[in-house]
């Protein structure tokens, strides 16, 4: 694609989404704010052009946001559950027509492949569709009274505002992860999405919009505020949002945990993850190097669940060292628009320098670069957040492998003896997100996936750390934060638990057989 061509695209897919010269930054649905905030310019990564502006939320839009959606949840949870799924199904079929240019300004804001991209929105559609039968399955429990002609029972309510908290990384489908369960469960959203990405929350509250004006869906069910981490502290602190979802770094998530915590809010946290893969003498190599590659180099290094370690037995470290480095050598870097290329740009400047600061530090603390990754020049990577990935021996107990480094930077080290040795590696981490080991052995497999295995809350078993569907629980163990998003049973996060009796006899016992008699 010519650079002519290119820009064309992106000038068609923004006027596709709805996205001006000039932008708004908070909006209750259709309505967009007069904001008062700083102006923020969004340039692509993928060549350092200008895409368009944002005027931010300030403190005065963000509690007239929060007013609009108070008076929009005392009429969305009186709508019948499976009303609302309705609209989310509806929202989903929305999705599908926009695919094709939301996934492109995906790639082009964000800097993912455009694969990827496409991939992202297909979330947003599949969870969609899981909430849409999760709304006519919002069950309770029916208990067992002790007392005669009772009848006991459990039941969940909505909570009211959820505050949605996104990074940069997946831009479009955190929010949908959200925003579809919080919906069907009958909670308004108020969404703030990273300022490194704004046009992409402009383009998805668009979509909503034009899906809720046909359903007459009140203002303020969905919102949004676009700004910078005073907007964020506003959300966290404020008492009528009983509960916020985060998606960030550890350090975010520590803040965000803390402030919610004192006013006695509920959070969900999906913070960093430091995720090893494991490969044992019996692996299948076909299998383990595309997994272990696309897990490592898929967005730049830039997901949650990227693989960050590889845990290899030294009878076959050589063998697979030797794999690896040739499989590195095949990696086509360049525009993520140009689905050749399997690796596009980071998300800025700043990436750029942590990600060389770390091979640095990987060097200092005395491991080896085997394949050493550097900053990328020339017409092609005119933007500056173009780097070749990296690979580097080192020892566990590393201070820089001890800590995430969002980029594409995968460390391999070996393990003796039994997997229980390499179990013990891949949980010498505070994060517990993903984890992933291969092999052929049933016994290796059952323990890796037992108590005493992986304590991540996801751990997988012939496949890699990244890429997890939307049908199960999202999220992991330790300072990864402990929450849950997306399938299973999460729904019930975005709700209040009521437990109910009802005495349908003509006399008052009390339980545990107390006597109150007078």
């Amino acid at each position: 694609m010519s650079v002519v061509e290119e820009k064309t695209m992106i000038a068609e897919v923004l006027e596709t989404l709805g996205i001006k010269n000039n932008n708004r930054g908070a909006s209750t649905g259709s309505h967009w704010f007069n904001t008062r905030g700083e102006k923020i310019d969004s340039f692509s990564p993928v060549d350092g052009e200008y895409i368009a502006s944002v005027n931010s939320a300030s403190e005065v839009d963000f509690e007239a946001v929060v007013l609009k959606a108070q008076e929009a949840f005392k009429a969305w949870r009186k709508i019948p559950a499976p009303k609302r799924g309705e609209v989310v199904r509806q929202l989903g079929n929305k999705l599908r027509e926009y695919k094709e240019p939301l996934g492109k300004l995906v790639s082009y804001e964000m800097g993912k492949s455009l694969q990827e991209g496409l991939g992202e929105v297909q979330e947003m559609i599949d969870i969609c569709d899981f909430a849409v039968g999760l709304s006519r399955q919002l069950d309770g429990s029916t208990l067992q009274s002790e007392r005669p002609l009772h009848r006991m029972y459990d039941q969940y309510h909505p909570l009211g505002i959820v505050g949605i908290i996104s990074a940069f990384n997946f831009p479009v489908a955190v929010w949908c992860w959200n925003t579809a369960l919080a919906w069907i469960c009958g909670d308004v959203t108020i969404w703030k999405p990273s300022e490194k990405v704004p046009l992409c929350a402009i383009a998805c509250q668009n979509i909503a919009a034009e899906v809720f004006a046909e359903n007459n869906v009140p203002e303020g069910v969905s919102s949004v505020v676009i700004g910078d981490l005073e907007i964020g502290k506003l959300m966290t602190s404020d008492k009528r949002i009983p509960l916020v979802s985060a998606t960030g770094s550890i350090r975010m998530g520590k803040s965000v945990g803390e402030t919610v915590a004192k006013r006695l809010g509920k959070s969900i946290l999906e913070l960093g993850g430091n995720n090893a893969i494991i490969i044992t003498p019996t692996a299948n190599m076909e299998m383990v190097i595309p997994g272990v590659v696309f897990g490592a180099v898929g967005t730049s290094g830039q997901r949650c669940t990227s693989t960050r370690r590889l845990i290899i037995h030294e009878s076959i470290y050589d063998k697979v060292k030797d794999i690896l480095k040739n499989a590195y050598k095949q990696i086509k870097i360049g525009s993520p628009l140009d689905e050749s290329n399997h690796m596009g740009p980071l998300i800025d400047q700043q990436a750029v320098d942590i990600y060389l600061k770390a091979i640095e530090e990987v060097k200092r603390e005395g491991g080896t670069m085997l394949v050493e990754g550097e900053k990328l020049e020339g017409e092609a990577y005119k933007s500056g957040c173009y780097v070749s990935p990296s690979i580097a021996e080192v020892e566990n107990h590393y201070n820089i492998v001890q800590n995430e480094t969002f980029a594409p930077l995968l460390y391999i080290m070996k393990y003796s003896g039994g997997v229980e040795n390499a179990i013990e590696l891949q949980n010498g981490v505070v994060q517990g997100l993903s984890s992933s080991i291969f092999t052929d052995s049933v016994r290796e497999s059952e323990l890796f996936l037992s108590y005493a295995g992986s304590d991540c809350g996801i751990a997988n078993v012939n496949i890699g750390t990244s890429g997890a569907e939307i049908g199960g629980a999202f999220g992991g163990e330790k300072e990864t934060g402990g929450g849950r998003e997306s399938g299973s049973d999460a729904w019930k996060a975005y709700m209040r638990r009521q437990t109910n009796t009802i005495n349908y006899s003509t006399e008052l016992p009390l339980a545990q057989g107390i006597k109150f008699d007078f």
